[in-house]
């Protein structure tokens, strides 16, 4: 058949139940295509040939079967690129914008090929429109050799969430400039599941890698009109198909297998993965947007509109998809089983997650969403982590999500950004942050969930770098500073993420909102700038600091705890208020540390007298030194007792002197690490009285056998 010509006409045949599986599937004789569309008066699949449009071949759907148009077409087979035009009611004011001008994608394509172009073509404007074919991108029939996979050997490595620390990174950035990677395989998914790029994360002492969004996605029309793309993906359009651009291998379905090539390598590694999952908008965007899939399918189903037909826009990104709709609720429900199903992936992140559960006015944690969520057999067997909040009335939900979900705890990076970044207080003391640190059991306690609830993370891509953000703080002990906030954080009772290359010193040069930057200014930068001479020296520094922190967390027990602290003593009364801010506000707790040895209590917090905080100490508004004694013995029921340890986090810039807790008989301390130190790793034993020097500003880690 010739290049440029069209697509023969197939023979349709209607079997029985072939509605029942949406999207293309694939069999020895053809295609069965269905597509949700109650609305719809007829719905044609156009079969569109090498030479693209017009070189297309439309076919009705004659069969409907409770809102699904399908049908089977012979001879079709895997690669065949389609698309969906939909004859119906336009009438915007009740929400149908049907136009079977707009060529569309499925909802269930499995693989998108083609760039979107922005002009008239593809924008709102029916009804019957100019005809958008040849300006948007297209589905791809994934099927036989293109999806068969055999994961025999694939070992899903389970972590469990005490354990797990994540690593947040984006597909394309993170190996674009990686001298060991080929040029060809750079920023694709065959470059992330690269020997080199593995080894670093193995090295470094992480278990789970976040991509950040890899479902197909466009850039929005005002960053194409200005010269700029949306580099970090949150604009999705195809919540089935692996984002094109991201593999080396092709677009016509090879990326599915490209990206389970990398899973497949990343689990061989002991490396979950994770996805960053954005289904609470689409890329169609507000009606200034292209019309891509489901604007044109049924709009008034799909997404959320006020009584005039307008977008209810809870996101700040011109729509929010309704999943009050029962159809709503099934397209994501199948989206994320077939990633954990058949891609093999290990959880996800949900981005603006309040949006999901959303009701007529409030965000409900009965919500149809979440209630099918916590109900299904596949998805409450993987990691559920919520962004909780949105743009909508009452969208900030942190502490709220039910049990099985963990959170992004923008408390945890708040406190800390404070205490390291303005060691000045605004009045509270350190209360605040001895609850981030001990696992924010004022957030997570009530509900019934564990201390890994909390995601505690100082940088992620929505914001400044961790260099950047200590950059901006001023000062000259910008390396160390940074060296002691990354010990701090990865240490802190909770599950950690770490920011993509904030390990090598990354800097976005102070952009606070680099998504649509896609250039070396967000990419990792494996090497040093020529010249950089003690940036080198600092970027090792650094590097040694995180894989010791994640090391320490690995080797001791005591710093990924299961279950909250009671900072009570363990023969004494069980009680499990927390000290942290009741020492500080109750008279009759103020004194608690007269009741025990600090050191014979699960938690105890210190002062540098090496004595524990009183309520005066907590309160001081000056305080910049602060210790966690943690007993090693005093774990939950799940792991065997382990040498204690000691944390001392100093934020000042002036060194101090701080004394080492008493205990009877007196005990030799050792210390585990220093971030003030050029090589941070273990130093000589310092006595059970001290006293020691901290190295302002530095976090220092201590342990003795019981």
């Amino acid at each position: 058949m010739d290049a440029a010509s069209p697509v023969p006409r197939p023979a349709v045949t209607v079997p029985r139940r072939s509605w029942r599986r949406l999207g293309a599937t694939t069999d020895p004789t053809g295609t069965t295509f269905a597509v949700w569309a109650p609305r719809a008066q007829q719905v044609e699949v156009c079969l569109v040939g090498e030479g693209g449009a017009p070189h297309e071949s439309r076919v009705a759907l004659p069969e409907v079967t409770h809102g699904i148009h399908h049908a089977h077409l012979a001879g079709v087979g895997p690669g065949q690129r389609y698309g969906y035009r939909v004859h119906g009611p336009w009438n915007p004011p009740s929400g149908d914008r049907c136009d079977p001008a707009k060529l569309l994608l499925d909802p269930y394509a499995r693989a998108i090929d083609g760039a979107l172009v922005y002009d008239e073509r593809v924008v709102a404007d029916g009804p019957y429109g100019l005809d958008s074919a040849g300006a948007v991108p297209l589905s791809v029939v994934v099927g036989g050799e293109l999806d068969a996979y055999d994961w025999t050997g694939d070992v899903r490595p389970r972590t469990g969430w005490a354990d797990t620390v994540l690593y947040e990174l984006h597909v394309k950035g993170f190996t674009e400039l990686h001298p060991d990677v080929p040029p060809q395989l750079r920023g694709t998914y065959a470059g992330l599941a690269h020997p080199a790029v593995v080894e670093h994360l193995v090295g470094l002492g992480v278990t789970a890698v976040e991509l950040m969004p890899v479902h197909h996605f466009v850039s929005e029309r005002a960053l194409v009109e200005a010269g700029e793309v949306n580099a970090w993906g949150y604009n999705s359009v195809a919540f089935f198909a692996p984002h094109g651009p991201y593999a080396s291998s092709g677009t016509r379905g090879h990326q599915v297998r490209e990206f389970r090539d990398m899973v497949r390598a990343l689990h061989a590694a002991g490396l979950e993965v994770v996805l960053d999952v954005v289904y609470n908008h689409t890329g169609e965007g507000d009606l200034t947007g292209p019309t891509l899939c489901f604007r044109g399918i049924d709009n008034a189903a799909y997404y959320r509109l006020d009584g005039d037909g307008a977008y209810d826009d809870v996101t700040g990104c011109g729509n929010t998809l309704d999943l009050r709709h029962p159809q709503v609720v099934r397209l994501v429900l199948d989206s994320l089983r077939y990633w954990v199903e058949e891609m093999h992936v290990d959880g996800f992140r949900f981005d603006l997650a309040p949006a999901l559960a959303r009701g007529d006015d409030e965000v409900d944690m009965g919500s149809a969403f979440l209630t099918a969520v916590g109900q299904d057999p596949v998805l409450r067997e993987v990691k559920l982590i919520a962004e909780p909040w949105d743009l909508g009335p009452g969208g900030y939900q942190l502490g709220r999500f039910p049990p099985l979900w963990a959170e992004w705890n923008d408390r945890f990076r708040e406190t800390m950004r404070a205490f390291w970044l303005a060691p000045k207080s605004d009045g509270v003391g350190v209360r605040d942050l001895a609850y981030r640190l001990s696992g924010s059991s004022d957030l997570y306690r009530d509900d019934g969930r564990r201390p890994y609830a909390s995601i505690n993370y100082v940088a992620s891509h929505d914001g400044r770098t961790l260099a950047d953000l200590v950059g901006d703080s001023g000062g000259p002990d910008a390396a160390r500073r940074s060296r002691a906030i990354a010990a701090a954080m990865l240490l802190s009772t909770g599950v950690p993420m770490w920011l993509a290359g904030d390990e090598l010193g990354r800097t976005q040069h102070g952009d606070p909102n680099a998504y649509r930057v896609d250039s070396p200014v967000s990419w990792v930068h494996w090497t040093p700038v020529a010249g950089a001479g003690e940036d080198e020296a600092a970027r090792r520094a650094m590097h040694a600091v995180v894989q010791s922190a994640l090391a320490l967390r690995r080797e001791h027990p005591a710093l990924r705890q299961r279950h909250f602290f009671d900072g009570r003593p363990r023969t004494g009364v069980a009680d499990p208020a927390v000290l942290v801010a009741e020492s500080a506000e109750s008279a009759d707790l103020a004194d608690l540390a007269d009741l025990a040895d600090p050191a014979d209590k699960d938690l105890a917090w210190l002062s540098p007298s090496g004595n524990e905080m009183t309520a005066a100490d907590w309160a001081d508004p000056n305080r910049v030194t602060l210790g966690l004694l943690l007993d090693g013995a005093g774990l939950g029921p799940d792991d065997a007792g382990t040498d204690d340890i000691l944390i001392w986090l100093h934020a000042g810039n002036d060194d101090v002197e701080i004394e080492m807790p008493a205990d009877a008989p007196r005990r030799a301390w050792t210390v585990l690490l220093d971030t003030a130190l050029p090589h941070p790793g273990p130093r000589a034993q310092v006595t059970a009285v001290g006293p020691l020097v901290l190295v302002g500003p530095s976090v220092v880690v201590l342990t003795r056998s019981g």
